[in-house]
């Protein structure tokens, strides 16, 4: 079980993404989650910081979508001012979701990234699919009422990486 909640890569926030990391892995495309990933879970609009993160990416000919289990009107009036498609109601890890992403960015599992905040929703459902998966640290310290279960089991996780010696940016 511990196998589908690992991700690839565990980084301290997206700015630790850059285009010259992912063209080494031979990706074209990220799957992102939204909220704690790109910003806190309660800010409505994108940082200056972001966007220009989001140019980068993009210049680089690497394609962005949003992936969200939040609801359509949060993730729409995210994404629609940045020209993202989106995802809302993406009931992760379920995997059509990420089928849907896969088809709506004419890529194959082999060339994306799964980029999230949290492993029982992001993590195993892009390692379900065998999609590359990178584990951010949460950007917000506090956390929406189901994603605070799922931060009781990380823990738990975090405790047994630990135990057998697996670094995260826990330590």
């Amino acid at each position: 079980m511990y196998n589908f909640l690992m991700p690839k890569e565990f980084v301290t926030s997206i700015y630790e993404i850059t285009p010259d990391k992912l063209k080494q892995l031979g990706v074209r495309g990220i799957i992102t989650d939204l909220d704690n990933t790109l910003v806190e879970w309660d800010r409505p609009d994108a940082t200056e910081k972001l966007i220009e993160w989001l140019k980068t990416i993009r210049e680089a000919g690497i394609q962005v979508m949003i992936v969200s289990n939040n609801k359509e009107l949060r993730v729409k009036a995210f994404a629609d001012p940045l020209e993202l498609p989106y995802i809302f109601n993406a009931r992760k890890p379920m995997g059509n979701a990420f089928k849907q992403a896969l088809i709506r960015l004419s890529m194959q599992h082999h060339e994306v990234v799964m980029v999230g905040d949290q492993m029982l929703t992001d993590v195993l459902g892009g390692n379900r699919l065998r999609i590359h998966t990178i584990l951010v640290k949460p950007v917000a310290l506090s956390d929406g009422f189901v994603t605070r279960f799922n931060r009781m089991v990380e823990r738990r996780v975090f405790n047994y990486l630990k135990k057998h010696g697996v670094k995260t940016w826990e330590e």
